[in-house]
């Protein structure tokens, strides 16, 4: 099993930054994928951005490019997501998501390719 636990979310003005953690528990390959997801309410989920674990590689949706990076520490089992140029629609709720490489690059994100949730972080962008 594996267990993901994010934190980090919050408040901030539009412009500001924010980091997500996720630490990541439980037999995960070095091949898995992992991801941050996120849902507004009334909204479906949005693939945010990806990573693969093989080698690196990173995916980003268009609402996020030049925004948001995702990084991976596997040294200590932590995925990040460091959000710079937040805006009121960035508002959400923020999930990590893990599977292993049982789909092709180009369903990065599709929600229903990922078995491992967490519970999620709310970032919210007010002035």
């Amino acid at each position: 099993q594996v267990q993901l636990v994010e934190s980090g979310g919050g408040s901030v003005q539009p412009g500001g930054s924010l980091r997500l953690s996720c630490a990541i528990s439980g037999n995960t390959g070095s091949r898995y994928w992992m991801a941050w997801f996120r849902q507004a309410p009334g909204k479906e989920r949005e693939g945010v951005a990806a990573i693969a674990r093989a080698d690196g590689t990173t995916y980003y949706s268009d609402s996020v490019k030049d925004r948001f990076t995702i990084s991976l520490d596997n040294a200590n089992n932590t995925l990040f997501l460091q959000m710079n140029s937040l805006k009121p629609e960035d508002t959400a709720m923020y999930y990590c998501v893990a599977n292993p490489p049982t789909f092709p690059p180009r369903r990065w994100s599709a929600p229903r390719v990922y078995n491992y949730w967490g519970q999620g972080t709310q970032v919210t962008v007010s002035s």
